[in-house]
C-alpha cells in the first residue's frame, strides 16, 4: 500500500496527517505553533522552532500510523500564505518569519494607499495592498531593518521555507506568489516593474525559481529523515497556498455556480474561473488556481473563527472551554435573540485600516449563550461583506461549500444558511488542508492523473444544510444595523 503525507500549516495550528491511495486518513498529528507578538501588530515565529515542531509533527504521524515510512511515496505542504520568510546568501535564516496577520507596514500601505499605488499595480498583479503582503513587509524591513535587507538571498513564505529545510532546495509555490505582489498575473513571471514601484527593486536577485503544486521539488535530505523519521529521498512536491488547497478539496470548479466558504483562522470567499478579466471597475483578488489555466478569486480577511477562539479563556470555568456546550447554549436560544453587536476585528479588519474589535449593547440580562450567538453572528456578518462583493462577480451561484473547523457547529451553519438564503454544502472530510496536500503528492506521483479525476475516485460525502427563508428578512435587518455600527467606527477612527 502507498500512503501520502499532507502537512497543513496555520497560523497557530500545524497537523501532519497521512492518507492511503484512496484518500483515507490513517493518522493525523496535531502540533502546536507558537506565536510570538512582542510589539503591538507584531506576529511573528522564530523559523527554527517552526521546523522543529514540524519534524516532531511527522514524527508523531508516522508513529501514530505504525506503518513502515518506507511506505510514503511522497509529501506536500498546505499553507497560510503571504508574510515572509528570509534567508541570506549561504541559505540561513535572517530573522524570525512573519506572518500573514503581521501590520507592522501599515503606516507604509497608508503612504502607499495615498500615492495611488494600489491602482498603479492592480492592472499588473490583480491583487489588493494590505499589511501582510510580502512586498509591504519587505518594505519596511528596507526602513527599519537596513542591514537584514542588505544581506537577503531569498524571498519565501512559510511552505516555503519548510520545502527548503526539507530538501535544501530554494524555491516559491506559485499559487503563493502569485498573490505577492511581486508576480505579473499577466506574464506569470515576477516583474521587476512592481519593484521599482515598492522601491525594493534591489530585491530582484532574491526571488526564488517558481514551482507549481504538484512539480517535484526535491527529495528529503539525509539530515531531514534524521530529524523527521522520513526516508532519504522521499519525494517532495511544490504544495498548495491554503485558500487553494480548500477549495481543491471542498470540489467547486470554473462553471462559477458554486464558491467555497472557509472558516478557520480566516474568513475567505473563493470562487474558480478561466477568465482573470474582472471587467468594470471593482478590484477582485485573482491567484493562480492548482489547475494551470484557471484563476482563484476570492475574497478574505482575518475576521472568522480566530476571533471566537480569542475569548476562550474567558468563556469556560475555570479556564475550561467547551465549544459542545457553547453550541447548546447557543441551540437553547431563539434565531437572533442576541441584540448584541460584535465586530470580529481583532486579527485585522475588512472595512479599514485601523479599526478594532469591539461588543456594543451588552447589558445585565445577557447570558453566556447571548454573547456566544452575538460573536458567532459578528463574524457571519464579515463573511457575508465578501459574499456580497463576490456575488456580483459570480452572480449565478446556486450554493456555498463551506469548510473550516467551524463547519462542524450545525447551529452556526444553519445561521449562515438562514442569513444567507444559500444552501450550504459542507463537504465531510476532516483536514481540507492536509487533504488537498495529499492529493498534490498523490498527483505528482502518478497515483492520479489530475484533481478532478482523484476527487471523483476518492467521492467525498456531502453534508447539506437548507436556510429558513422566514428568517432571512430579520438576518438583513441586523445585519444593516452592523453596517450603520461600522460607519461609526470608521467615523470614530478617522477623528482620534
Amino acid at each position: 500500500m502507498n500512503y501520502y503525507l499532507g502537512i497543513d500549516s496555520g497560523g497557530t495550528m500545524l497537523k501532519a496527517c497521512l492518507f492511503d491511495r484512496q484518500g483515507r486518513q490513517v493518522a493525523l498529528y496535531r502540533e502546536n505553533t507558537r506565536v510570538i507578538c512582542e510589539q503591538p501588530g507584531w506576529v511573528e515565529r522564530d523559523v527554527e522552532q517552526y521546523w522543529q515542531e514540524a519534524c516532531r509533527a511527522i514524527k508523531g504521524v508516522i508513529s501514530q500510523s505504525g506503518i513502515d515510512p518506507v511506505q510514503i511515496k511522497g509529501l506536500s505542504i498546505s499553507a497560510q500564505g503571504k508574510g515572509l520568510y528570509l534567508l541570506d546568501r549561504n541559505g540561513n535564516a535572517l530573522r524570525n518569519g512573519i506572518l500573514s496577520s503581521d501590520s507592522r507596514a501599515i503606516d507604509i500601505v497608508r503612504q502607499w494607499q495615498c500615492e495611488g499605488i494600489p491602482e498603479r499595480i492592480y492592472p499588473l498583479t490583480l491583487q489588493t495592498l494590505w499589511t501582510g503582503h510580502p512586498v509591504s513587509i519587505l518594505r519596511w524591513i528596507k526602513v527599519h531593518e537596513p542591514d537584514v535587507y542588505n544581506r537577503t538571498g531569498a524571498i519565501l513564505m512559510s511552505h516555503d521555507y519548510l520545502r527548503y529545510r526539507m530538501t535544501g532546495r530554494v524555491q516559491a509555490e506559485i499559487t503563493n506568489m502569485s498573490e505577492s505582489n511581486f508576480f505579473n498575473a499577466v506574464d506569470k513571471k515576477y516583474d521587476p516593474e512592481l519593484l521599482k514601484i515598492f522601491e525594493i527593486e534591489e530585491s530582484g536577485s532574491a526571488l526564488p525559481e517558481l514551482i507549481y503544486p504538484t512539480d517535484l521539488s526535491g527529495n528529503i535530505t539525509e539530515e531531514a529523515a534524521e530529524k523527521t523519521g522520513l526516508v532519504a529521498g522521499t519525494p517532495v512536491y511544490g504544495g498548495l497556498f491554503d485558500v487553494v488547497s480548500t477549495a481543491v478539496c471542498s470540489g467547486i470548479n470554473s462553471d462559477e455556480t458554486s464558491l467555497n466558504f472557509v472558516m478557520g483562522t480566516w474568513s475567505v470567499t473563493s470562487g474558480i474561473t478561466t477568465d482573470s478579466d474582472p471587467g468594470g471597475d471593482e478590484r477582485f483578488v485573482y491567484g493562480q488556481y492548482a489547475i494551470p489555466g484557471e484563476y482563484i478569486v476570492h475574497e478574505a480577511s482575518p475576521t472568522s473563527a480566530s476571533n471566537y477562539e480569542w475569548f476562550t479563556p474567558y468563556l469556560g470555568e475555570n479556564g475550561a472551554f467547551n465549544h459542545r456546550e457553547n453550541e447548546a447554549l447557543v441551540a437553547a436560544l431563539p434565531p437572533l435573540d442576541a441584540d448584541i453587536l460584535f465586530v470580529p476585528f481583532l486579527y485585522g479588519s475588512n472595512a479599514g485600516l485601523g479599526l478594532k474589535a469591539s461588543l456594543y449593547g451588552v447589558q445585565a440580562h445577557h447570558t453566556k449563550g447571548h454573547l456566544i450567538q452575538a460573536i458567532w453572528k459578528g463574524i457571519l456578518f464579515c463573511h457575508y461583506v465578501h459574499l456580497q462583493k463576490m456575488l456580483r462577480r459570480f452572480p449565478r451561484i446556486k450554493r456555498l461549500r463551506v469548510s473550516g473547523g467551524s463547519a462542524q457547529s450545525l447551529t452556526w451553519m444553519q445561521m449562515l444558511a438562514d442569513m444567507t438564503g444559500l444552501t450550504l454544502e459542507i463537504p465531510l472530510l476532516e483536514e481540507t488542508g492536509a487533504m488537498g496536500a495529499a492529493l498534490v503528492s498523490m498527483i505528482g506521483a502518478g497515483e492520479y492523473p489530475d484533481f478532478g479525476r482523484a476527487l471523483a475516485a476518492l467521492g467525498t460525502e456531502v453534508k447539506v444544510i437548507h436556510p429558513n427563508p422566514e428568517l432571512y428578512s430579520d438576518y438583513q435587518s441586523q445585519f444593516s444595523r452592523y453596517e450603520r455600527y461600522i460607519r461609526c467606527l470608521q467615523q470614530f477612527e478617522n477623528m482620534v
